[in-house]
């Protein structure tokens, strides 16, 4: 069975939108940073750094394909007319736990800068860091960039996302 013609246009739609690029970027951004601390040992406060890039991962991948597949009226509290809303508050909470964790994967690249050296001979921690750091730190802008966005639709009185 063929999908409606309707629902193959709004797919479209909200991928050449720019929240759908957008999503796109903070899931492929989100899914870089907590694979490669994933696959890299890790310890202290890295724990929390790789809990905000897996809960806001989750928490974006669920609101893209809800908006992907228009289905925002049947969240209960969060959706229908306050999807936007909820939409500019889940940007600004990842922001605002995104910078944490920047500063904590900033500190611990500095913490582990000797050994960037050549003559350092044992395993290091340092390139990873720096990765993840920089994953961090783009995560962060992307969600900012969205919250911007959609701060500017709440504020000209719109109601949907796209």
């Amino acid at each position: 069975m063929a999908p409606q013609p309707e629902v193959t246009t709004h797919f479209r739609q909200y991928l050449r939108s720019f929240l759908g690029v957008i999503r796109i970027l903070q899931i492929l951004i989100g899914a870089g940073l907590w694979v490669t601390i994933a696959l890299n040992r890790y310890e202290g406060p890295i724990h929390f750094v790789l809990f905000v890039a897996v809960l806001f991962w989750l928490l974006t991948v669920a609101a893209f394909f809800i908006t992907l597949l228009d289905k925002q009226d049947l969240v209960p509290v969060v959706g229908g007319d306050r999807w936007l809303l909820s939409n500019l508050f889940h940007d600004v909470a990842a922001v605002v736990m995104y910078v944490p964790a920047i500063g904590i994967m900033i500190y611990k690249t500095e913490r582990y800068e000797y050994c960037n050296l050549k003559q350092y001979e044992h395993p290091c921690l340092y390139k990873v860091y720096v990765a993840v750091s920089v994953f961090a730190c783009l995560g962060a802008m992307v969600y900012l960039i969205s919250a911007v966005h959609l701060g500017c639709k709440k504020c000209r009185g719109e109601q949907t996302v796209m």
